[in-house]
């Protein structure tokens, strides 16, 4: 069974920084595109960052120089480091696996809490 499992999210003040977790299991990571997304109430869910199998990252215009992406294989993990935080950052964080193939899944964490206020 697959499973995606997030922690390090909660509450944070304007200009500090997050570390968030993605544990995976079930799937042969290393193969896998991971990312992170976010959904604001209101809001589409959107692609904040994306990091490849070879380890190649790319990011939101809106989070380009805050956020850094990165995974460890051998803990099957991917991370995503949040600074310079912003209180239009708030949103709930969901974690992405996709093998990126023609009839391939995609599967998602279950989503964790970021919220950015004084």
């Amino acid at each position: 069974q697959v499973q995606l499992v997030e922690s390090g999210g909660g509450l944070a003040q304007p200009g500090g920084s997050l570390r968030l977790s993605c544990a995976a299991s079930g799937i042969i990571f290393s193969i896998y595109t991971m990312g992170w997304y976010r959904q604001a109430p209101g809001k589409q869910r959107e692609l904040v960052a994306a990091i490849t199998s070879g380890g190649s990252p790319n990011y939101a215009n809106s989070v380009k120089g805050r956020f850094t992406i990165s995974r460890d294989n051998a803990k099957n993990t991917v991370y995503l480091q949040m600074n310079s935080l912003k209180p239009e950052d708030t949103a709930v964080y969901y974690c992405n696996a996709d093998r990126q193939i023609v009839g391939g899944f995609k599967y998602w964490g279950q989503g964790t809490q970021v919220t950015v206020s004084s």
